[in-house]
């Protein structure tokens, strides 16, 4: 094993983290927004404060991880990548600042108006985030970052690949975090919420997973490196995506919860192993 090969693995490692722990944290705010009113969607948001609380942003230490080892290990491609796609970065850093911040200020407003406001910034910057940081990969996987850096701004995101996997982002952090939600639900005996939260999930993991696999046809044309290493060295991994997403609904459809948050996460982690094994050798395509 070489040392690029251990690094990489190591800086790999940190993303397939990343989108386990952090995505069920942003996914929580999709079902924020989506909750309903303030009567209607005040059980899930409850729910939602409960159950990410105790890990409140603390899973970005993986964000952090994943760009000092890019940084250190492979700078030059760092830093083509950062002189290249600094809008969609900022966009989600601010995101996750706004997430954070109104998801504390939250509990603390003094009238209805104001933990509102702070509701729909925290569930809106929640979706944003994830979205912007699925178009950085797409961008990446796409081949629409020059090794030299400084490529265009907009045109460098705005394109099919990235926007999929930007929308597959949100995707599979809701998918992600109704599991673990439903799951909770259930734990703390709130059997109506937890029966809502299954038909959520269920409707989002069957949308998200259409999503995946209907976008293989555009990737197939505007990223043609990543296509072949997919449907090459990288089809067992999306086979078990298929077979873990495919086991998740069904557990969720039988209320086996405690398992269909294992069958989520190993689904997940397999879409993001299957990006990084289909693209491997290159960080930048």
């Amino acid at each position: 094993m070489t040392l690029e090969f251990a690094v990489a693995a190591a800086l790999f490692a940190g993303v397939l983290c990343y989108a386990v722990f952090g995505g069920a944290d942003f996914g929580s705010g999709f079902h924020d927004l989506t909750a309903g009113g303030s009567r209607r969607g005040a059980e899930v948001r409850t729910l939602i404060d409960q159950s990410i609380g105790p890990v409140w942003e603390a899973n970005h230490v993986w964000l952090i991880y994943v760009l000092v080892m890019w940084w250190t290990g492979f700078p030059e491609s760092f830093a083509a990548a950062m002189t290249t796609l600094y809008v969609p970065l900022l966009l989600a850093l601010v995101g996750i600042v706004l997430r954070g911040a109104s998801f504390a200020f939250r509990k603390y407003s003094e009238t209805l108006a104001q933990a509102r406001l702070f509701g729909v910034v925290f569930a809106t910057s929640s979706v944003l985030a994830p979205f912007f940081l699925g178009t950085i990969a797409g961008s990446l996987a796409s081949g629409r970052v020059p090794a030299g850096g400084y490529g265009d701004a907009w045109s460098s995101w705005i394109a099919p690949t990235p926007l999929l996997t930007g929308a597959i982002s949100v995707g599979t952090c809701a998918f992600l975090a109704g599991s673990f939600l439903t799951a909770d639900a259930a734990r703390r005996g709130q059997r109506a919420l937890a029966e809502r939260m299954r038909r959520r999930s269920i409707v989002v993991g069957a949308a998200t997973g259409l999503v995946v696999f209907a976008g293989l046809i555009p990737i197939e044309h505007d990223a043609p490196t990543l296509w072949e290493g997919l449907i090459g060295r990288a089809a067992p991994v999306i086979a078990l995506s298929a077979l873990g997403g495919a086991a998740t609904l069904v557990l969720l459809w039988r209320r086996r919860f405690g398992l269909a948050r294992v069958t989520a996460v190993v689904a997940v982690a397999a879409v993001m192993a299957g990006w990084g094994i289909g693209q491997y050798p290159w960080v930048l395509v």
